[in-house]
């Protein structure tokens, strides 16, 4: 018996898309096996987007096969996805730092590599930043493509479409590539799968399939491509009318795991003229059937073993902010059927699915579309309804024009609970939640409500409800300092603080979760501590009292300094014409890269001890009998 010859592996000898494109296009399917082996081993290792990346393999392979990148610009949508394209481009030996402080970016960054041609996090940037490429190109007469990977959930946004519809009148060389996975992070939702299902599954296509049947019957040859193209249909036809209405060359579905399918198809497109879109259906998860089984589950998981798959930890993690939000939503809805919870595509992310199951009828996932969100919520709240409208600091910047205009403007009684206020560790720049005090504070009639713990979570997310105008909760992803919430639904009065404690000389006001390291830092300098949980209104009355009794004031916040609570501070000193020694720490004025949240912080200065040595830094000479050797207990 003749053993078996295990193919020599391929993958550690691809140092570039140079490589990739030297290989035998025989090769390729030995490639793609390494590829996934290889994305889903280092994910167990790292954490981090899974399912997604398992999902473009092939699709990678042929791009950087066909295309001459990174001459040619591929413009990843989001770019969760992008992991074999890091792998192929260099960065393997450096996967095991993703998402790691000094390490790879989750997500496509021009600092970090030529090959990431432009940078995302946010969905549905793709076709513009990509049309923008292609036209540039013209413009300076230079032959190259640009190509858009675009997935259907972020093809649902309105900024797709707008993009759509500019490419579509311009002559440049620029391709969309749909990745049609029906799956975005929550279920798809919107008209536009339904509208194809409906329309393949009306009178007209069922008279003319039973028709074209006895029509064609007798002759074998064409009755079976008729029943081909029957099968097809809903990818030939309607989608083709549609994105052939916004000027594309249309082409597909394809099969996008299928090399031998795609990489001729996408030779093919590279010699055609105009502005083309090719739909590749692809499968989240592809390769490992836990994550084909659970894509959610596995979208975006921590460390795991991959022979055995996500486990529940042997200790009950500790309750989270956002689930502190999901009970609330719960129990606000089963006392106030004025409410309704309003979501643009996060429904997990959330955590709002609970809410979904047992309110059905009062639960509106709106899709990708933060503008639409926001509106949409003033809209319901012109008719007596309360919407609670549950957002990402970082995506609410998308609807701001929205919220100026439609909400604030109209003094509508709209609540934003804002998840991931702050640093959220991992993701990154692109999604902290650094300017959203800033940004809603200068606002007029926005409230902004800063929890301390868990408990203030649900009673200042109750006082925001209460209100007759808008009100935004802000909070950090994960858990806090753990104080469990209190069962019932009771409010904090509205743009009140509270002294947490006593001390002399130094004040510090705490806006938020940094109010706990704040009183581990005063614990070395005997300083008073004032929880003010409102960014705006502020409590001007207990400001000035504490002014008034101490020789300086700090500020405290986890988010930027510039514009934000701190300032607020300042600005109501100065109306009060009061001077005395202020000292702001907060988010420095720089974008903060993905890594450990708690490693952040202190490199932020915003631990307990960062926090000890800038008052003692700034304030020693003041009050030197406040700062003996200051010790931070660990």
């Amino acid at each position: 018996m003749i053993d078996a010859i295990t193919p020599k592996p391929l993958l550690p000898s691809i140092a570039g898309p140079h490589d990739l494109r030297a290989l035998p296009r025989a090769q390729l399917g030995q490639l793609a096996q390494e590829l996934r082996a290889f994305v889903l081993h280092s994910v167990a290792q790292t954490g981090g987007h899974l399912s997604s990346n398992l999902g473009t393999v092939e699709l990678t392979i042929a791009l950087h096969y066909v295309f001459n990148t990174p001459e040619d610009r591929l413009v990843w949508d989001v770019g969760h996805q992008t992991y074999p394209h890091k792998i192929l481009t260099g960065r393997r030996e450096r996967m095991h730092s993703l998402r790691q402080l000094g390490g790879l970016s989750g997500f496509p960054q021009r600092s970090e590599s030529a090959y990431d041609t432009f940078g995302t996090a946010h969905s549905s940037t793709s076709i513009s930043a990509a049309l923008g490429m292609a036209m540039a190109a013209k413009t300076k007469g230079e032959d190259r493509h640009a190509v858009a990977i675009i997935g259907d959930g972020a093809m649902s946004a309105g900024m797709a479409f707008e993009a759509l519809n500019n490419a579509g009148v311009a002559d440049c060389k620029l391709l969309v590539v749909l990745n049609d996975n029906d799956m975005s992070i929550s279920p798809p939702v919107g008209a536009l799968n339904r509208y194809l299902a409906q329309l393949m599954s009306g009178q007209f296509y069922a008279a003319a399939k039973n028709v074209g049947k006895q029509v064609l019957k007798p002759v074998p040859p064409l009755f079976e491509l008729a029943k081909r193209f029957e099968e097809h249909a809903k990818g030939m036809v309607v989608p083709a009318t549609l994105f052939e209405k916004f000027g594309f060359n249309y082409i597909g579905p394809i099969d996008g795991h299928d090399l031998d399918s795609l990489i001729p198809t996408l030779e093919n497109i590279k010699h055609l003229t105009g502005p083309q879109f090719l739909h590749v259906v692809t499968k989240k998860g592809q390769g490992y059937q836990l994550a084909e089984a659970d894509p959610v589950a596995y979208h975006g998981p921590g460390k795991f073993d991959p022979s055995i798959g996500l486990v529940k930890p042997a200790t009950a993690p500790k309750t989270t902010f956002t689930q502190v939000f999901g009970q609330w939503l719960c129990d606000m809805a089963a006392q106030d059927q004025r409410l309704v919870g309003i979501t643009p595509a996060m429904r997990e992310g959330s955590g709002m699915v609970e809410f979904e199951k047992r309110f059905p009828s009062r639960y509106y996932d709106v899709g990708i579309a933060e503008q639409h969100a926001v509106t949409f919520a003033a809209g319901m709240a012109c008719e007596s309804l309360k919407p609670v409208v549950a957002i990402y600091s970082t995506f609410l910047q998308r609807g701001y024009d929205q919220l100026i205009h439609d909400v604030a403007l109209q003094n509508l009684p709209v609540v934003f609970a804002l998840d991931r206020a702050g640093l959220v560790g991992a993701d990154g720049a692109t999604h902290a939640g650094a300017y959203d005090i800033p940004f809603l504070r200068c606002i007029p009639n926005m409230g902004i409500a800063c929890p301390a713990d868990e408990r203030e979570c649900r009673a200042l997310l109750s006082s925001a409800f209460a209100q007759n105008h808008p009100v935004a909760v802000r909070y950090p992803r994960g858990a806090g300092a753990g104080v469990a919430p209190l069962a019932d639904l009771q409010a904090l009065p509205y743009g009140k603080g509270e002294v947490r404690r006593q001390g002399s000389g130094i004040a510090i006001l705490a806006f938020g979760t940094l109010l706990y390291p704040a009183l581990q830092a005063a614990e070395a300098i005997n300083a008073t501590v004032v929880n003010m949980r409102w960014a705006k209104p502020l409590d001007v009355e207990l400001l000035l009292q504490v002014a008034a009794t101490h020789a300086a004031l700090v500020t405290l916040e986890e988010g930027a300094i510039m514009g934000g609570a701190g300032s607020a501070v300042g600005e109501a000193l100065q109306a009060a014409g009061l001077e005395k020694p202020l000292l702001h720490l907060g988010l420095r004025d720089e974008f903060i890269e993905h890594g450990d949240p708690a490693k952040l912080l202190a490199l932020q200065g915003l631990d307990a001890a960062g926090i000890a040595a800038s008052i003692q830094k700034r304030f020693a000479s003041l009050i030197p009998s406040a700062f003996p050797a200051i010790k931070i207990a660990a």
